[in-house]
């Protein structure tokens, strides 16, 4: 559940009773919209009590600050709340019955004066206009809520990154300085060797027993693959599981290859999948870019996230092929067939996955660095119903654009391998959190 601060602005020389009443109104809906709303007992009419207001808010970590322009004001009063609260700001206006009489509010045109003095100071808002109890003004300030959770999320976000990416593969490189000064994040270096394998040898094999139990209740064909190596890689879920745990890790970024098969003999693409569908991501060829990703689009969407390749232009359904060996969540798979299992394309060993993607709306993203800076990467369309293109995990998706300009801009733009998606349609949010960050934006 989203936390919002609420300040209503008033100023005394307007009809403060209806602004009063205005703001009441914001604090109901809000609620009754399932936020959880602070804010202080009365309306802020002057400087100090905007400082006072300011100092209590601050206390309480926010999703998003919204300042309800109940009436007009100078920007006195939201300077000092922008000043002193670190949130994701919405700057509310509210309409105005058109009697022909007085102007009792003037709201918007004190957003429009607020706007002004956050932009000639650099600081970044939304600006919201509608009713206290219209629907769709309340869907979009829950929208920025939402983004605004994930921003504040990302400010301590620690993803583990197990390995290096593999020589020639700089989609994956990041740098873990410049990761922390956008985004707040921390690159934790988990050692392969001595620390995942290591531990995942020494696994309870009472532990590997239970999750090769509960993989058998989820996929369709697990006595179908080397029992042994099926062992070696839910050894490696759990303890990839712990190590993040131990480490207070929210996301893993794996180097999958060629060590998992040459050291362990097993893959490491069904840990992966395991972990995703856990809300753990885990990410393959130890690619930060794509783990981060995969948080952003979890957190707004609440389900789980992939990172996948494009491997395929599919004229006949306009779509894009998306396949990754074997390590898509199993709460994407399509249900008809079951989902089941499968060895590496070209190492030969299990454990993967192996389904098509089950249709339905997605929303697409990836960070970005392919032009030295970063920037966020936005695309949507649908999952069409098809049987898997190729081995593993895999599915046609039919961007809203045609496919063929979709490759273009991927391929003309030179970004990552990987691309991620989530179910739903979380496009809306997550370009109010490219705002919120600052980041440049790419449409798919």
């Amino acid at each position: 559940m989203s936390v919002v601060g609420l300040v209503a602005i008033v100023r005394t020389t307007f009809d403060v009773p209806l602004a009063t009443e205005i703001a009441a109104q914001a604090r109901e809906q809000l609620d009754a919209a399932g936020l959880t709303v602070i804010s202080p007992t009365d309306g802020v009419t002057d400087l100090e009590a905007a400082q006072t207001a300011a100092a209590d808010l601050a206390e309480t970590p926010l999703d998003l600050l919204i300042v309800l322009q109940a009436t007009f004001a100078d920007t006195t009063m939201i300077m000092a709340l922008a000043d002193q609260i670190d949130a994701s700001l919405a700057l509310w206006a509210v309409p105005e019955a058109h009697t022909g009489e007085r102007l009792r509010l003037n709201s918007m045109c004190g957003v429009n004066l607020a706007a002004h003095a956050l932009t000639r100071s650099g600081r970044r808002y939304h600006a919201v206009y509608g009713a206290p109890d219209d629907q769709a003004t309340l869907a979009q300030i829950e929208m920025l809520a939402r983004a605004g959770a994930v921003r504040r999320r990302l400010q301590s976000t620690r993803i583990g990154r197990a390995g290096h990416p593999p020589a020639g593969f700089p989609t994956c490189d990041i740098d873990a300085a410049d990761l922390k000064r956008t985004f707040g994040v921390d690159v934790v270096p988990i050692d392969l060797e001595t620390t995942v394998f290591a531990e995942a040898r020494s696994t309870d094999p009472a532990a590997v027993a239970a999750a090769v139990n509960d993989l058998q209740t989820r996929v369709s064909d697990l006595d179908s693959v080397d029992a042994e190596a099926t062992q070696g890689t839910l050894s490696v879920y759990l303890t990839l599981k712990q190590i993040a745990e131990r480490e207070d890790l929210d996301g893993l970024a794996v180097r999958c290859w060629p060590e998992f098969f040459t050291e362990l003999g097993c893959a490491a693409c069904g840990a992966s999948s395991l972990l995703s569908d856990d809300l753990l991501p885990s990410t393959c060829e130890a690619d930060v870019g794509s783990a981060l990703t995969n948080l952003m689009l979890q957190w707004l969407s609440a389900v789980p996230a992939f990172d996948t390749d494009v491997v395929s232009l599919d004229t006949e359904h306009d779509a894009l092929v998306l396949w990754h060996c074997g390590k898509a969540p199993l709460s994407m798979a399509n249900p008809a067939p079951p989902p089941g299992v499968t060895i590496h394309s070209n190492r030969k060993r299990p454990l993967l996955m192996a389904f098509a993607l089950k249709p339905g709306r997605v929303t697409v993203a990836r960070i970005s660095q392919a032009t030295g800076s970063f920037r966020l990467v936005i695309g949507s369309g649908e999952i069409v119903e098809a049987p898997a293109p190729f081995s593993g995990t895999a599915g046609l998706l039919r961007f809203d654009r045609p496919a063929h300009e979709v490759l273009a801009t991927i391929l003309g733009e030179g970004l990552e391998h990987h691309l991620s998606i989530t179910y739903g349609d979380h496009t809306s949010a997550l370009l109010a959190l490219a705002q919120m960050l600052n980041l440049p934006v790419l449409r798919l």
